[in-house]
């Protein structure tokens, strides 16, 4: 039974021969699923979470399902609805962001009593009382990406390969921006959209054209920043890695990377429903709180490198320092941060992270 495709479970079976096929659970256990919306080894976004999923498997008491490459359609819910009705699943962690409207909405009005936690940042929307949302403030790698980049860079020109222009994106760019600008306030960065979450020959052409810009450290989040390490390396040029380590792919270019590390909200998702302690609706951690970690340095980041962005990044853990404080400036000129304010981890969806900052040569 549990080879069969669970998009297609649902079709095969009426209720009587659902009854008679439900599989039996062993006592106390917790049946969680993961579903990614691409392929678990991407490099990038989907396995971040699959890291995530192979810690969990660890944890006693639970028991791990896995999906991947489900689309962001009916087919989500198909597969969702599989676990819970197949598997016994009682916590979905529902990995793509498309996921949340209408699919996880849906299926959380229909199963009360199953918790979904969704990667994601919502607004102030009505938020059930079954569906968490989890995010990490990953743009406080993105300012010690921007240290370590601007340290390293001989032109002083950086360059962005980014996906679509949301909130959760460009306060990344944002910090990236303000880091560099931190080491040297002539730093820039070239910002190029390519309009999707993974379009590799666009994210590959998009690469070239940075580097033809003399941008010679290049940094990327689309799903997968395989492709644009990969052409970097080929090229002699520096990277920064996304989502996951990938120092493998780029031994002598890679500096260091933001990387999400999933593994920690979901593990307090799963001890509460262990503990039968109420959905947390909004999950948020950095540094501090483990939801994220800096990729090791790269071989050629030289000592004094390490030094500064090591030391930044000790404060950032101690809670001390603070990526976004004024005064600060859009790439237009218009003061968004006024002078002597700090801004507090802002939540890039709620906070209106809807700009780029003065040093961003780019459009949205």
């Amino acid at each position: 039974m549990n080879r069969i495709n669970r998009r297609d479970f649902l079709k095969s079976t009426g209720a009587l021969a659902l009854a008679n096929a439900l599989p039996a659970q062993a006592a106390g256990e917790l049946v969680v699923g993961f579903v990614y919306p691409g392929p678990r080894n991407d490099y990038g976004w989907n396995q971040g979470h699959a890291q995530a999923a192979a810690k969990i498997k660890k944890m006693p008491g639970v028991k791990v399902l896995e999906e991947e490459n489900v689309p962001e359609t009916l087919q989500v819910q198909q597969t969702m609805e599989g676990m819970i009705r197949q598997d016994g699943a009682k916590v979905i962690f529902a990995t793509s962001y498309g996921y949340l409207d209408p699919h996880v909405l849906k299926m959380a009005e229909k199963y009360p009593k199953v918790r979904f936690v969704w990667a994601g940042v919502w607004g102030p929307a009505k938020r059930p009382p079954n569906v968490g949302s989890v995010w990490g403030f990953i743009d406080q790698l993105g300012y010690l990406g921007g240290v370590v980049a601007a340290q390293m860079s001989k032109t002083k020109k950086l360059g962005w390969v980014a996906a679509k222009p949301v909130p959760q994106v460009l306060i990344d760019i944002n910090a990236f921006t303000l880091g560099a600008r931190s080491v040297d306030p002539s730093m820039t960065v070239r910002l190029i959209f390519t309009g999707d979450w993974w379009l590799p020959v666009k994210e590959a052409e998009s690469a070239n054209a940075l580097m033809d810009q003399n941008c010679d450290v290049v940094a990327c989040d689309s799903q997968s920043p395989r492709v644009v390490v990969e052409t970097a390396e080929k090229r002699g040029m520096m990277t920064l890695g996304y989502h996951v380590n990938q120092a493998d792919l780029a031994p002598k270019g890679y500096l260091t990377g933001m990387e999400w590390d999933w593994a920690t909200p979901y593990a307090l998702h799963i001890k509460a429903a262990q503990q039968g302690k109420p959905m947390v609706n909004v999950m948020r951690g950095g540094l501090k709180e483990g939801f994220v970690k800096a990729s090791p340095f790269g071989a050629s980041v030289s000592p004094a490198v390490k030094a500064k962005a090591s030391e930044i990044r000790a404060r950032m853990v101690a809670g001390k320092y603070p990526v976004f404080k004024g005064e600060i400036k859009d790439n237009k000129g218009a003061v968004t941060i006024p002078a002597g304010e700090v801004r507090e981890q802002p939540d890039p969806v709620l906070d209106g992270m809807n700009y780029l900052v003065d040093g961003v040569l780019g459009q949205i």
